[in-house]
C-alpha cells in the first residue's frame, strides 16, 4: 500500500474491515491472476444510509415533504389525504413506517407516497427542481445532528471513493433515491459527476417551443431491489466489482457484483447511537446474507475514527 493510499484511508481504523478493503484493491490492481484492467474496475454505491445519513427520514423525503406540506397549505382538501396529511401534520411516524414496511416487503404505503411525490413535481422544470434541491441540501439543518444536510455525508465513505479512484476505479451512485435530487450536489459532496448518478426518476417531457424540460406526474423507474442490477448494466455495460449498500434493497446489487470475478461487497452497519444512529430495521436480511456469504460489514462504531467532516462554512 502506497503512502498516498494510506493517507486516503487515514480515518479508517486499523481493523479487519480496512484490511479487507486494502487486500481486495491490491489483489485486483496487481499483477496476479485476479488482476482486473482499469476499464473494468466499476464500483457502485447506494446513497441513503451508505454515503450519507438516512435517519430519522431520508433527506430527499424531507425535501419532498416540504413540497407536499406547501400543497396542503394552499389546498385544504389535501389535508386529509396521505401523504399530504402526514406532511402537513409533520407525522414522521407514518412516514418512517412507509420506509420500514417497504424494506419488509410491503409497498402498499410506498405507492401512496409515490402518488404524492409524482404530484409534487408534475410540471416542474428540471432546472428549477435542481436549484431547489441544491438550496435545500446546502441550507437546511438536520433535525438532530446539528449540521446541514450536505454535511451529513460520511467522511469515511468519501475517503473510500477517493481511494478507489486513485487505484483506477470508476465510481457510481446506484440509489433508490431520485437521480435528479442527487445530481446537483453529488459532484461537490462526493466527487461523483451527474453522468455517474443512477437512481429513481420521473417521466420527462421536452417542450421545444419554450425550451423547457419538465417532469410529468408519472413514474419512470424506481431504482431499488432487483431493478438496481438492471439499471447498472444499462448505464455501464458491466458488472461492478465493488458494491456498497446498507439495506435489504441493496442485496441484488451486491449479489450482482463480480459475476465470477473477484468482488468486494460492503454493507454499512449503523451501530453508533452516539455519533450517528443505531438501527438494523430494513437491513436484517442483508446482514444475514453478509454473515452467510462473507460480505464485508462496515461498522460505523468500530471501523471509523470519525463519522462526518467538519461543518462547512
Amino acid at each position: 500500500m502506497s503512502d498516498t493510499d494510506d493517507l486516503l484511508l487515514s480515518s479508517w481504523r486499523d481493523t479487519p474491515t480496512r484490511a479487507a478493503l486494502v487486500e481486495f484493491v491490491e489483489r485486483v490492481t496487481g499483477d496476479g491472476p485476479d488482476a482486473i484492467p482499469p476499464e473494468e474496475r466499476i464500483a457502485t454505491f447506494d446513497n441513503d444510509g451508505t454515503l450519507w445519513c438516512e435517519k430519522p427520514l431520508p433527506i430527499q423525503l424531507s425535501y419532498i415533504l416540504g413540497r407536499l406540506a406547501g400543497m396542503a397549505t394552499e389546498d385544504p382538501t389535501l389535508r386529509e389525504r396521505q401523504p399530504w396529511k402526514a406532511a402537513y401534520e409533520h407525522d414522521n411516524a407514518w412516514l418512517g413506517g412507509v420506509v420500514a414496511k417497504h424494506y419488509a416487503g410491503d409497498d402498499s404505503d410506498v405507492k401512496v407516497l409515490m402518488r404524492g411525490i409524482l404530484a409534487s413535481v408534475g410540471g416542474v422544470a428540471v432546472d428549477d427542481y435542481a436549484q431547489g434541491a441544491a438550496d435545500f441540501v446546502n441550507g437546511t439543518l438536520h433535525p438532530t445532528l446539528g449540521r446541514s444536510f450536505r454535511d451529513c455525508a460520511y467522511l469515511r465513505m468519501v475517503e473510500l471513493l477517493r481511494y478507489l479512484e486513485a487505484n483506477g476505479f470508476t465510481t457510481f451512485i446506484a440509489s433508490g433515491g431520485d437521480r435528479d435530487f442527487m445530481r446537483p450536489f453529488a459532484s461537490d459532496v462526493y466527487g461523483i459527476p451527474p453522468e455517474r448518478i443512477i437512481g429513481s426518476s420521473n417521466a420527462l417531457r421536452y417542450d421545444a417551443d419554450s425550451d423547457v424540460l419538465a417532469y410529468l406526474a408519472e413514474p419512470d423507474v424506481f431504482d431499488d431491489g432487483p431493478v438496481k442490477p438492471i439499471r447498472i448494466w444499462s448505464r455501464t455495460g458491466r458488472r461492478p466489482i465493488v458494491a456498497g449498500g446498507n439495506s435489504n434493497g441493496d442485496i441484488p446489487m451486491l449479489q450482482f457484483a463480480g459475476g465470477g470475478r473477484p468482488a468486494l461487497r460492503l454493507l454499512v452497519l449503523h451501530d453508533d447511537a452516539e455519533r450517528e444512529f443505531d438501527y438494523t430495521t430494513g437491513s436484517e436480511t442483508a446482514l444475514g446474507r453478509a454473515a452467510d456469504d462473507d460480505w464485508t460489514v462496515v461498522s460505523i462504531k468500530d471501523d471509523w475514527s470519525t463519522v462526518f467532516a467538519d461543518r462547512s462554512a
